[in-house]
C-alpha cells in the first residue's frame, strides 16, 4: 500500500463526495469506513464529506457527473463492488462502471477516485475491503488518498497559473 498522501489541501476546507454502491453491502460497508477514516486523516472533516448511496455500480457514473456538474465536490470518491458471475453481465457492468467515471472526470475536471472492486469472487472483494495492507489492502483507503492527490495536484497547478 502506498504510503498515506500528505495533501497540500491538508487543513483545506475541501468539499468530498463519497458515492457507495447498494450492490455488496459486506464489502461496500468496509470499503466506505476506510475512505472516511482516510479523507479525515488527509485533513477533510467529516462535516466536509457527503456520502451518498447508489443503487449499483452501474449507476455510480451518473451519481458522480451530477455532483460534478452541480459543484457539490471538489473531488469524487466512487465506492462499489461487481463479482463476476456466470454471465457476461459482469463484463458490461465492470467497463459501463470505469469508463463512465473516467468520462466524468474528463469531462468535469473533478477528480473521480476509482475505488470499485471487480473480482472473480465475493471472497476476493472482501480482502481489497478489510483491513489487508499491501497489494490486497482496502480500495476505500487507495480511492481516497488518490482523490486527495488528485486535489492536492490540481490546487498546485492553479497556483502556479495564477502566479506572475
Amino acid at each position: 500500500m502506498p504510503p498515506p498522501f500528505t495533501s497540500p489541501a491538508q487543513g483545506h476546507p475541501s468539499r468530498v463526495c463519497v458515492l457507495v454502491s447498494g450492490w455488496y453491502p459486506e464489502v461496500t460497508v468496509g470499503l466506505k469506513a476506510a475512505a472516511l477514516a482516510s479523507l479525515e486523516a488527509g485533513g477533510v472533516g467529516p462535516g466536509r464529506v457527503r456520502v451518498l448511496e447508489v443503487p449499483g455500480a452501474f449507476e455510480l457514473p451518473q451519481a458522480a457527473l451530477w455532483v460534478a456538474q452541480g459543484g457539490d465536490a471538489e473531488a469524487i470518491v466512487a465506492l462499489g463492488c461487481v463479482v463476476r458471475g456466470e454471465t457476461p453481465h459482469f463484463d458490461l457492468v465492470a467497463r459501463a462502471c470505469v469508463d463512465g467515471l473516467l468520462q466524468v472526470a474528463l469531462t468535469t475536471g473533478v477528480p473521480v477516485a476509482l475505488g470499485v472492486i471487480t473480482a472473480d469472487t465475493l471472497e476476493q472483494a472482501r480482502q481489497r475491503s478489510g483491513p489487508a495492507e499491501g497489494k490486497g489492502g482496502n480500495k476505500g483507503v487507495e480511492a481516497a488518498q488518490a482523490a486527495l492527490a488528485m486535489l492536492g495536484l490540481f490546487e498546485d497547478l492553479e497556483a502556479r497559473r495564477r502566479a506572475p
